[in-house]
């Protein structure tokens, strides 16, 4: 069982429910996010679902993916909103 607090939710902009989307795509760390490509990853979610779900969760999942690859990541790009097309 996660803890309230898990690794994922250690990415800006991720709370308990974008790290129970990023575990139901198979990934249980920001390590397996590395290599990632993001629009694959929403794109996934949203076949899940069964419908489109609100960009705002790609834009994350993009935020997310440079926060897994970046050692010193630049704090205006640690914002989800930072990401939209």
């Amino acid at each position: 069982m996660a803890s309230s607090r898990d690794n994922l939710q250690t990415i800006p902009g991720v709370g308990p429910s974008i790290s129970q989307d990023l575990r139901e795509l198979g990934y249980g760390s920001v390590a397996e996010l590395q290599g990632q490509d993001p629009q694959e990853m929403y794109e996934r979610l949203c076949l899940r679902r069964g419908h489109d779900i609100d960009r705002c969760v790609l834009y994350v999942f993009r935020c997310a993916v440079y926060f897994s690859e970046t050692k010193k990541p630049e704090p205006n790009l640690l914002k989800w909103w930072s990401w939209k097309d």
